[in-house]
C-alpha cells in the first residue's frame, strides 16, 4: 500500500505548466486506480487556477481530471488569492485550511503520506 499526496503548484501560464499538470494528474489516476493506495491531490498556490479549465467539459484534461477529481482537494486562501474562489464554491471540491488558510503538509507528512510536487 502506498500513500501519496500530490500537490500541483504549477499556474497554468506556460506551455511547461500544462506538461506539470498533465503529469501529476496522470501520477493520481495511476494511485487512483490501485484499490490499496491512499491518495490525496492538492491543488494549492497557482495550481488552484486550474480548477475553472478542469472543470470545464471542453477541457483537453477535463476527462483525465474526471478520474482523479474524487481525490481533490483545494486550498482555501490560495483559491481567493489567485481569484478562482467562486469556481472552486461552484466545483463543489473540498477546500483546506488547516494551517493558516492552507492545506497542512505536516499533518500529511505525520500521516506517512509521501509528497509529490508539480
Amino acid at each position: 500500500m502506498a500513500k501519496a499526496a500530490i500537490v500541483i503548484l504549477a499556474g497554468n501560464e506556460s506551455h511547461s505548466d500544462y506538461g506539470r499538470l498533465a503529469n501529476a494528474l496522470e501520477a493520481a489516476k495511476e494511485f487512483a486506480e490501485n484499490d490499496d493506495d491512499e491518495l490525496e491531490l492538492i491543488f494549492d498556490g497557482a495550481g488552484t487556477q486550474w480548477i475553472p479549465e478542469l472543470e470545464d467539459e471542453e477541457s483537453d484534461y477535463h476527462e483525465l481530471y474526471q478520474a482523479v477529481r474524487d481525490d481533490a482537494a483545494v486550498c482555501d486562501f490560495c483559491s481567493g488569492a489567485f481569484g478562482v474562489e467562486d469556481a472552486v464554491a461552484d466545483s463543489g471540491l473540498v477546500t483546506l485550511d488547516e494551517y493558516d488558510g492552507h492545506p497542512s503538509i505536516r499533518s500529511l507528512v505525520d500521516d506517512d503520506y509521501e509528497i509529490i510536487t508539480f
